[in-house]
């Protein structure tokens, strides 16, 4: 056998002894979303240590922000977060909000924008953050399928996260899924929120209730996939079931008779 590849046969094998002791190491380093049928199919909650991937289906770029955004809430620990977007982002789907992300339960002070010119310099500034260990997560942005992000450059992000605990999330706009070293893979389509208290008049900005998302699992490493609506609730930055909201029946009139009295009145 050549030199060349002895070496060869050498790296690989230092790359699949990362990647196996790595996931020993992070076994069991989950943390719980809330939602007790999402965790019980995550084995105990979303692992950390591991890339992540979300995509959304036709204009639905708001709700898989938003999903993204509580996930991150719930893995960085009190950590930064470094929020990866491409330059041209805005334009596609406009600024982030730094109120909005504080409403989710991500407090803007340990979030650290960085707007990438390209692709490369997208994966080149997520593979050199995962790798920092004093992050949280990293979120990095990719609009449309970019031919960059390939297995090649999937497994990097996954073996960068590995050695560092740093969990990767990866939010992918007007994208279709392909083979990658993720950990999941997330479908988001937003769902109908609740409507607020209806017990007495509210301003308009009042009456809009949590927010709902249509998830569903395409993949997931160690357990079954399904399709759930997860609410989150803001108060204590977690997800949970969807709650039961009955409506209010208004009472009917003491002072009229029954309808239906009245109606065999007539007929009579």
């Amino acid at each position: 056998m050549s030199g060349a590849r002895m070496s060869a046969l050498a790296t690989l094998r230092s790359q699949i002894e990362r990647i196996e002791t790595a996931e020993v190491v992070h076994h069991q380093d989950r943390v719980a979303l809330g939602h007790s049928e999402v965790d019980r199919a995550l084995k105990g909650g979303l692992a950390r240590a591991a890339i992540h991937e979300v995509f959304c289906e036709g204009r639905q770029g708001a709700a898989a922000t938003g999903f993204v955004t509580g996930l991150a809430g719930r893995v960085t620990a009190q950590r930064p977060l470094l929020w990866v977007r491409q330059d041209f982002s805005e334009i596609e789907t406009g600024a982030l909000s730094m109120s909005g992300l504080a409403e989710l339960g991500l407090d803007p002070r340990r979030v650290v924008m960085v707007r990438a010119a390209d692709v490369e310099s997208a994966l080149r500034t997520s593979a050199d953050a995962l790798a920092c260990d004093a992050l949280g997560a990293v979120v990095l942005e990719l609009w449309g399928n970019v031919r960059q992000f390939d297995l090649v450059a999937s497994r990097k992000l996954t073996l960068a996260a590995q050695s560092s605990g740093v969990t990767g999330l990866l939010l992918r706009m007007a994208a279709q899924p392909l083979p990658s070293t993720a950990e999941t893979r997330w479908m988001l389509r937003a769902a109908h929120s609740p409507p607020g208290s209806a017990s007495m008049p509210a301003a308009p900005w009042d009456v809009w209730g949590a927010p709902r998302f249509d998830v569903e699992l395409l993949r997931n490493r160690h357990g079954p996939c399904g399709r759930w609506i997860m609410e989150w609730k803001c108060d204590e930055c977690q997800f949970s079931e969807p709650s039961a909201y009955p409506q209010p029946v208004a009472a009917a009139p003491a002072h009229r008779p029954d309808p239906a009295v009245l109606q065999q009145r007539r007929a009579g």
